[in-house]
């Protein structure tokens, strides 16, 4: 039996000086573990991701709430403050005397500014866990360089090995960058959260949106350091497997990963050409790698023959990992992704009810559940005060 009532991080309480995406997921990441989740918005708009298409209404010129939004902040609560304003910043750091976890992803100097950097409130509230997201960390010769997820895909090097090998670099279509930052910085928010719990002292979390980017590069980056050369863009090929990428069949494009020389077998079956299991050039899985424009040019018109869902078909029957490349409304309405049990109705605060993913990993004995609806701007600013200043 799964309990949606229980809550792992029920009693946490997390206030989020967020923009945009790094801290906002961050943040999301724990209330949908049960935290309880603060947003400190401006009153003059609040959070700009709120004028983010899509804007929904329930009719023809009710009030609008941006779907981008919702995605990324569900479970919250949220207050407004003017933060040009001493009387309102003091209040402000009143609450975050009363919170276990500081969420932030203003550049480097302008918490402090405001007297609601680490040091500070460090001296209020010695537990307090302060983790600060940024495109390059505290300190540094980047530290006061603004960052968005593209600029931080670009100087990662992470465009530099996504899109074809003849063609320009890419941005990856998912903000890789923003996401991957907030990831890390659930994670390490926790681990300090845990050590404060036992030491009685929190700690500062630097999250630089380019160190994490690194982190999650590990293999090109020992491909680097192993033989000295920068790993190149090879499209949705791999540098040490082949075939091991995309193709065109005759209605859509669909994938195969063959990533050993059993499956290798496979595909010379399934194309009807076995001799090719015993082309020199092909005998090893480097030597596949090594050769593999010459292995795609030899694939791709017999893909072509035939449509995706044959060769998908062809292929799961003799365990070679495939798949469609689909686009969003096809792995949407997929049926294993309804089985997934991970897409559920939200309502927001205009009465207009969206489907949307929630947290996505399965945990035995606890169902996830939307929860709250993502809030309107300000609404719970009294009521936080007040239940968490009593």
């Amino acid at each position: 039996m799964s309990d949606a009532s229980f809550k792992p991080l029920a009693g946490v309480r997390v206030l989020e000086f967020g923009q945009i995406v790094t801290a906002p997921f961050c943040a999301l990441l724990l209330a949908d573990f049960g935290a309880d989740v603060v947003k400190v918005e401006n009153p003059e708009g609040g959070d700009g991701m709120r004028q983010w298409p899509p804007m929904m209404a329930a009719e023809e010129g009710g009030e609008r709430y941006s779907g981008n939004f919702a995605a990324l902040n569900r479970n919250k609560r949220s207050i407004v403050a003017d933060l040009k304003d001493a009387a309102q910043v003091a209040r402000l750091r009143e609450l975050c005397a009363s919170v276990d976890i500081v969420l932030e992803n203003f550049r480097p100097g302008v918490m402090e500014r405001l007297g609601l950097g680490y040091e500070a409130l460090r001296a209020l509230h010695p537990r307090l866990v302060y983790c600060s997201l940024t495109g390059y960390g505290q300190t540094g010769p980047y530290a006061k360089k603004g960052a968005f997820d593209v600029t931080v895909q670009a100087i990662s090097g992470v465009m530099s090995v996504t899109g074809e090998e003849d063609g320009p670099p890419v941005k990856c279509g998912v903000p890789v960058a923003d996401f991957t930052a907030g990831l890390y910085a659930a994670y390490t928010s926790l681990a300090a959260y845990e050590q404060a719990k036992r030491t009685g002292q929190g700690t500062h979390v630097d999250c630089a949106m380019l160190a994490c980017m690194l982190g999650i590069s590990g293999l090109q980056i020992s491909e680097y350091f192993g033989n000295g050369v920068a790993p190149k863009r090879l499209g949705s090929a791999h540098p040490r497997n082949a075939p091991y990428q995309g193709f065109e069949a005759r209605d859509r494009p669909f994938t195969i990963a063959a990533g050993n020389d059993k499956l290798w077998g496979e595909v010379c079956a399934a194309v009807g050409m076995p001799v090719l299991k015993d082309d020199p050039r092909f005998v090893t899985q480097g030597l596949r790698a090594r050769n593999q424009r010459a292995l795609a040019a030899i694939l791709q018109p017999c893909f072509a023959e035939r449509d995706a869902a044959d060769w998908l078909t062809e292929f799961d029957r003799r365990g070679v990992p495939c798949a469609p490349v689909n686009d969003y409304a096809a792995i949407m309405a997929d049926r294993h992704v309804a089985e997934m049990g991970i897409v559920h109705d939200i309502e927001l605060p205009n009465g207009v009810h969206t489907p949307a993913v929630v947290y996505p990993v399965r945990m035995k004995g606890y169902a996830f559940q939307p929860g709250a609806r993502p809030p309107a701007l300000g609404e719970h600013t009294e009521e936080v005060y007040a239940q968490w200043l009593s």
